[in-house]
């Protein structure tokens, strides 16, 4: 089996758990569960015909492996993280890989860790498409990152440029959904407004509204999340961030046990997990 990967919500400084190594829960994500969402990638590509001309915002662009395939069809790129540190050094790596670290070389990818106003200047052309992949919508007040991200950005675009937005799709079609709950669970005490929740058939279109965009089409995309084994799957889904809250709450030798009890369904015959799940996107328009 070949794992496809997947994005988290937008990050929040300061909620990762204490004791946690921020730095291993990066390089997990973006070895283990970063290229569940290659699918949704290529579509919104193949869609928008990202190329030669394009000059691409990735927004909480992470590890950076959607501007990386962006990169491939010849767009120029730019990242911004304003809170993840670490999985942006990965995107270094990757993008710039030799740069030396705090330098921005000569080219057509810059990477950024901190506003999108950051990256504005009288020699940085204007960007003529903007995507925010992290998917929205399974945990309580993830768009509020995304919604100040955007109204720093929608001045930097001209008027009728796509912005991407991307969230999961309906929790039937999601399985995923089911092992999610167990993050809700048990950061119940907590009552944390980062515990999972069901996605919403307009989530994505709110978020477009507060930012004064238009929605302008939208399309699903099926993430199957494959994993080669347990502790692969384990590894993964606690690196997107969303079982953060739970641990806190609980413990994580508590978190582990109940997660890997909930994967045991999806475990096949050859000790692979596998989970179909639907994701949605809109692309939305500067006004």
């Amino acid at each position: 089996m070949t794992p496809t990967l997947a994005q988290p919500h937008l990050p929040r400084a300061g909620t990762t758990p204490r004791g946690v190594d921020r730095c291993a829960r990066a390089r997990d994500w973006a070895e283990i569960q970063e290229r569940m969402l290659v699918p949704l990638y290529e579509a919104v590509y193949e869609r928008l015909e990202v190329g030669s001309g394009t000059r691409l915002l990735g927004l909480g662009c992470g590890s950076g492996l959607a501007l990386l395939m962006a990169a491939s069809r010849g767009a120029s790129v730019t990242g911004v993280d304003p809170s993840a540190p670490e999985r942006l050094a990965l995107a270094r790596e990757r993008l710039l890989p030799d740069a030396s670290w705090g330098e921005q070389p000569d080219g057509d990818a810059r990477l950024v860790e901190g506003d999108p106003a950051d990256v504005a200047g009288p020699d940085v052309p204007a960007f003529n498409m903007v995507t925010a992949f992290q998917p929205i919508g399974c945990v309580a007040g993830d768009s509020e990152g995304l919604s100040g991200l955007l109204e720093s950005t929608v001045p930097l675009a001209g008027r009728g440029i796509p912005v991407v937005l991307a969230g999961w799709g309906p929790p039937e079609r999601c399985t995923t959904s089911s092992v999610l709950r167990v993050a809700t669970k048990l950061a119940e005490p907590l009552r944390s407004t980062g515990s999972w929740r069901p996605a919403l058939r307009d989530d994505l279109e709110e978020v477009a509204q507060r930012a004064g965009l238009k929605p302008d089409g939208s399309g699903r995309v099926a993430c199957p999340f494959g994993y080669a084994d347990t502790d692969s799957a384990v590894r993964g889904l606690l690196s997107t961030g969303l079982f953060d809250a739970a641990v806190g709450a609980t413990d994580q030798v508590q978190v582990d046990k109940e997660l890997t009890e909930a994967l045991h369904p999806y475990k096949r015959r050859d000790g692979t997990i596998w989970m179909p799940n639907v994701f949605r996107y809109l692309i939305a328009r500067t006004r």
